[in-house]
């Protein structure tokens, strides 16, 4: 149906139409554009979601669990989630606002266009109307004069009293008026013929051609709408497929949640290398009483015990003491602290006994409430204390991992030089067999730094390696020790601390007195010879597990104290048990405690806080 034909004469309406058009292309216009602002403020604050909960740590430092390594991979895909809502703007800001918008502007050029012309039609046939109409009404008056000479000149012609003149006059005046009245009738006519020519063509041809171009113009318009309508969808439809890798991809990572490997790298993580300590033998202190062969007679000795040892003669145990001093105590080494209290500022102690006969049992629960002391400056506590290169600040587990770990690294990075030097030497033969190709000296400079680049990475390799095989050594002898000891059914030696716990700790303890570096805890005696006999020797320091800062000067007259300076930074290789003091070790190697109130403390990271390693 053609708006020419029937809409002929609705040019005003046709207008109004079209202007309609072009302002709900412009509203569509708008929507899209608050659509794709929404998705891009989407995609952003996704995207800053996820650098939030991004881990901020080095690869080192980064979990190794399966759940955190899930929950990253989570944060990828969100984030590559993010990136199809980018897309999906970018999308919708081209193909559909970007061609909107072009659209129209060119909608409103051509629409202005047919107007005009229509305009142009319309003035014209105007015109021409005007035209016939200002001949018509001449030609209306130049008849109602000429009746009136025609009825001016018959009366003068009946009048007898009238004069020949004035009937000649009336007669010429007469003529006159009737040849211009033919006049305008023949310019009437011709007006009146050229009118209802322009008035067909109007109608017939000029206004159905921009009628037809309007109605065109506006069926492109609505087809153009619906292209965009489904730009509009197709934007969203194309990365329907990569999200729902993106939601794949986070199931697969959910999946990949593995509690047993978790628990694994956890005992991978922590475990210290160390065997758990053996079984305490019971000692029996009523050894030396004098008993009566009396069947009466009451005896501390247990009736299994005594059915133990009435078969053969009792060998005399050495002395008890001995069997008191040293210990084995479950997570490590816990000496005695000064029995004098510290100086002030003054710290919380609590009188302890020096030696207990059975010593009491720990239970994990008890392990469980010992909780290191919460470091005074947190920065400091990032930073830590001055790791060493050979990590014999680790235990010995930990650190032939990082040992092994650091081989590793080294060994890639020397197979990149050796590819390197591999390929600069073939380089250079090839520069040598064609000297146009480039100067074989010029690679020389680069072969011998990457020679000695391997030289120096080989060095380290091989200190490593051997650190490496002095913890596995290690290892392996305290295990055959340890082992020896229990098949002989040795008392595991250590000392006791002040809170009846134990630790096989004998770098300090199994020296005799002459031989001592750590001078005896103030009010502790001098040890007996005869108390190490069945001690094995055991050299190694205590691992430092922090340092400190001296906040106060402390003098250290008391026997096994340590002299500080104000601002001295110490090492802590034992932690305050609750009693006031604190073990450091100087830079120089001299071992003593120091007040925990005098000192700023700051611990390792990989240090276990109060249990000590053997």
């Amino acid at each position: 149906m053609s708006w020419g034909t029937e809409l002929w004469d609705q040019f005003d309406n046709l207008d109004k139409h079209t202007q309609w058009g072009t302002d709900f292309i412009e509203r569509y216009a708008k929507f899209v554009k608050e659509r794709l602002d929404i998705e891009q403020t989407y995609a952003k604050q996704l995207r800053n979601l996820v650098k939030k909960y991004c881990p901020k740590r080095s690869k080192e430092e980064e979990p190794r669990f399966t759940s955190c390594l899930s929950f990253y991979s989570v944060l990828n895909e969100l984030n590559d989630y993010a990136g199809q809502r980018e897309v999906v703007a970018e999308e919708m800001a081209h193909k559909v606002y970007g061609e909107l918008m072009r659209y129209s502007q060119d909608f409103k050029a051509e629409r202005k266009h047919h107007l005009q012309e229509g305009r142009k039609a319309q003035q014209h046939l105007d015109h021409c109307w005007k035209q016939m109409d200002n001949s018509k009404r001449k030609f209306e008056r130049e008849c109602k004069e000429a009746e009136k000479s025609q009825i001016t000149y018959d009366r003068l012609d009946n009048d007898i009293n009238a004069t020949k003149s004035e009937v000649e006059k009336a007669k010429a005046q007469f003529y006159l008026r009737t040849h211009m009245a033919d006049e305008s009738k023949n310019e009437y006519a011709a007006q009146l013929q050229n009118f209802n020519g322009e008035q067909w063509k109007h109608f017939n041809n000029a206004i159905p051609h921009i009628f037809k171009n309007l109605q065109d113009m506006d069926e492109r318009r609505t087809v153009k709408l619906g292209e965009t309508y489904r730009s509009f969808a197709e934007a969203e439809r194309r990365v329907i497929p990569i999200v729902s890798k993106c939601l794949e991809g986070m199931v697969s990572a959910a999946k990949a949640v593995d509690s047993r490997r978790d628990s694994l790298i956890v005992v991978e993580s922590f475990k210290s290398g160390f065997d758990p300590p053996g079984d305490f033998p019971f000692e029996d202190f009523s050894q030396n009483l004098n008993r009566s062969g009396s069947d009466g007679t009451i005896s501390s000795t247990p009736k299994g015990e005594r059915e133990r040892e009435a078969p053969g003669p009792r060998s005399d145990p050495k002395p008890p003491v001995s069997r008191t001093k040293n210990k084995l105590w479950l997570f490590g080494k816990k000496p005695k602290s000064p029995t004098s209290s510290p100086p002030l500022p003054p710290s919380s102690s609590r009188p302890r006994s020096n030696v207990h006969i059975f010593p009491p049992t720990r239970y994990l629960s008890d392990i469980k409430t010992t909780v290191p002391r919460k470091p005074q400056n947190l920065k400091g506590l990032r930073r830590g204390a001055p790791s060493l290169e050979d990590y014999s600040h680790l235990p010995p587990e930990q650190r032939r991992k990082r040992l092994q770990q650091r081989i590793d690294e080294l060994g890639k990075e020397l197979q990149k030089e050796i590819d390197q030097r591999d390929a600069l030497n073939k380089m250079k033969d090839v520069y040598e067999k064609n000297p146009q190709m480039g100067d074989p000296s010029s690679l020389q400079p680069k072969i011998s730094e990457t020679i000695c680049n391997m030289e120096k990475l080989r060095s380290e390799i091989h200190k490593n390696e051997t650190w490496l095989s002095e913890v596995e050594g290690k290892q392996s002898s305290r295990g055959d020790r340890r082992h020896s000891a229990d098949n002989h059914h040795h008392t595991p030696q250590g000392r006791e601390s002040p809170e009846g716990s134990y630790t096989d700790d004998t770098s300090q303890e199994h020296q005799t007195p002459q031989k001592r570096t750590t001078p005896p805890k103030p009010g502790q005696p001098n040890p007996d010879p005869h108390e190490f006999d069945d001690e094995f020797d055991d050299d190694d320091p205590l691992p430092v597990i922090g340092h400190c800062k001296a906040l106060y000067s402390f003098d250290g007259q008391n026997e096994g104290t340590l002299v500080m300076a104000e601002d001295e930074v110490l090492y802590i290789i034992e932690e305050d048990k609750g009693d006031g003091w604190t073990r450091a070790r100087k830079q120089s190697g001299e071992e003593g405690y120091v007040p925990t109130s005098y000192v700023e403390i700051t611990m390792e990271k990989n240090s276990k806080g109060a249990v000590t390693y053997i």
